[in-house]
């Protein structure tokens, strides 16, 4: 049954004869110079890097699929691309480790006792049905090939931040006690559940579904980030995980959104700096590779290959040493050490200095990571990161807020 006919495949391939050039469309998440030289050196191709911030991505993704050949980027942002048929479905036949990939993916959760988190899990739209639709209904065709994965909160500075406040919840986020000394992450559809997270903790609305708010319930969410704005709460809003960790260098914040690269960044400068682990469970988030709809004939069969080099262990290993997660963790367990395999999965007190993705030292001997191992993290997720039905406002909105309208 050869569903991918339906598609457009009238763009040609880049240098389809000789060493091909496979294009990859992403964020700063995954593109790491190191993952592009060892991938060129393993399958014998040449790789280009399109890194853009997570909202240029995906519209350069969904309207220009003849430019790049993998799109990589996170479940939450799939859906605009793939009504445009941007890209086209992965056959699992070619895909040699599915059967290792974990259930975290495939069923939206790990353990018999999980937390199912609300929003987008990755299971809801991991599986191409019969009429090209996404859904949780395991298929031979897939939307995207996850990948990369974790489970975020906001930082704060341990030297001032746990005085006399409960850091254990996303309440923390919007407590008026840091005036001043707070930043969001810019981007709508992650900043808002952190926002939306914290407000529902500290009891200033609730949602009918969090994962899917409604018009109403995103302009009363707004409403009270702006009357926040207004007076002076929040110091920053951040893009980059780079931005994220200058602002606690620099000392202007104390509390704020942060991804694991940030922590890193962070405990590699000597910064005093602890990441929540709310009561409430995490935002969480997914990654993944698709297929441009352009390809066909021999760069088809090397995007293939990438995708298949990206479980197959040492990718895994990368950015276990940023702090995310692989799908296929066991792959990944041979191209690490037992100390960073107890560290970064384990959730086990380093046992050495460890390395991060660039080789230099990132974790000191004796830290731990907050929120226990891989299993226990997994097993607290409170929402998905997620491209809701009101999108669209609610880009309008949060633009109006952060000062981008």
């Amino acid at each position: 049954m050869n569903k991918h006919a339906r598609l457009d495949l009238a763009a040609p391939a880049l240098n389809t004869q000789g060493r091909p050039t496979l294009r990859v469309l992403g964020t700063a998440i995954s593109l790491l110079e190191a993952l592009r030289h060892r991938a060129e050196a393993d399958l014998g191709i040449n790789v280009v890097f399109d890194n853009n911030d997570f909202l240029t991505t995906q519209h350069k993704a969904a309207q220009e699929p003849a430019t790049y050949d993998i799109y990589d980027q996170c479940f939450h942002n799939l859906d605009i691309v793939w009504y445009w048929r941007a890209v086209q479905p992965i056959d699992l036949k070619r895909i040699t480790l599915w059967s290792e990939v974990n259930e975290l993916t495939k069923l939206g959760h790990i353990g018999p006792n999980p937390r199912f988190g609300q929003g987008d899990a990755p299971v809801k739209k991991l599986y191409v049905q019969s009429n090209l639709a996404l859904g949780d209904q395991p298929s031979g065709l897939i939307s995207m090939l996850p990948t990369t994965h974790n489970f975020d909160s906001f930082a704060y500075r341990t030297d001032v931040g746990s005085a006399g406040a409960n850091m254990a919840s996303w309440a923390a986020l919007l407590d008026e006690r840091w005036t001043g000394r707070v930043a969001l992450v810019d981007e709508p559809a992650i900043g808002i559940f952190d926002a939306a997270l914290a407000a529902r903790a500290a009891g200033l609305m609730n949602f009918d579904n969090i994962g899917n708010m409604t018009v109403d319930e995103i302009d009363r969410l707004i409403d009270i980030l702006e009357e926040r704005k207004r007076a002076g709460f929040f110091r920053s809003f951040w893009r980059t995980a780079e931005d994220a960790a200058s602002l606690m260098v620099d000392g202007k914040t104390d509390i704020q959104s942060m991804w694991s690269t940030g922590i890193n960044i962070l405990s590699g400068r000597g910064v005093p700096v602890e990441q929540s682990v709310p009561v409430e469970g995490y935002r969480a988030w997914h990654g993944g590779l698709c297929l441009s709809r352009q390809l066909h004939g021999r760069m088809l069969d090397v995007a293939y290959e990438y995708l298949n080099w990206w479980i197959s262990g040492w990718p895994g290993a990368v950015v276990a040493r940023q702090g995310y997660y692989i799908s296929t963790p066991e792959r990944s367990r041979a191209y690490l050490t037992a100390e960073e395999w107890d560290y970064w999965y384990g959730g086990l007190p380093a046992r050495s200095e460890l390395p991060g993705p660039d080789g230099s030292a990132c974790i000191r001997k004796g830290s731990v990571r907050s929120g226990g191992s891989y299993w226990q993290r997994a097993n607290n997720i409170a929402v998905w990161n997620t491209t809701m039905d009101e999108h669209n406002y609610l880009v309008r909105r949060w633009m109006q807020f952060v000062g981008r309208a």
